[in-house]
């Protein structure tokens, strides 16, 4: 989850199911512990997220971004 390719990815990826929960940046950030800067910066690719972080953030989404 290190390239910047794979961030990118993974930030979109994050961005449609959110946008589909209809959550906003702030509202998710919240329920998934994480302060709002911080998931905006995964959102845009800019942050290796961590497999812990991104775990919680599935489960408030309710859905896989990595098939794994």
């Amino acid at each position: 989850m290190n390239s910047p390719e794979t961030r990118k990815k993974i930030g979109n990826k994050l961005k449609e199911a959110r946008e589909k929960a209809n959550f906003t940046q702030e509202e998710l950030a919240q329920k998934a512990g994480l302060s709002t800067n911080y998931y905006a910066c995964v959102e845009r690719g800019e942050e290796n997220i961590s497999a812990i972080r991104l775990a919680k953030l599935e489960e408030v989404l309710d859905v896989k971004i990595l098939n794994i």
